[in-house]
């Protein structure tokens, strides 16, 4: 269990690295600028996968805590 936590740590880190810049235009807010750092936008293609595989690695580390948690 100690191996899949680890395999999914690393992925995890790696996958939120390949992320596009969503933060760049946080800066611009800060030092009021205008920004579209929250304004509508779609992810496509890429990012769209990046995204959903994300948040499914944070679902399946989550799981994998909790369940060692338990048995220990």
């Amino acid at each position: 269990m100690d191996v899949v936590l680890m395999v999914v740590s690393v992925l995890l880190i790696t996958v939120v690295l390949l992320q596009s810049d969503k933060s760049e235009s946080a800066g611009n807010i800060l030092m009021g600028a205008n920004s579209e750092l929250f304004a509508e936008r779609k992810e496509r293609g890429f990012e769209l996968f990046i995204s959903r595989f994300t948040l499914v690695l944070g679902i399946i580390f989550f799981v994998v805590c909790l369940v060692m948690s338990l048995i220990k």
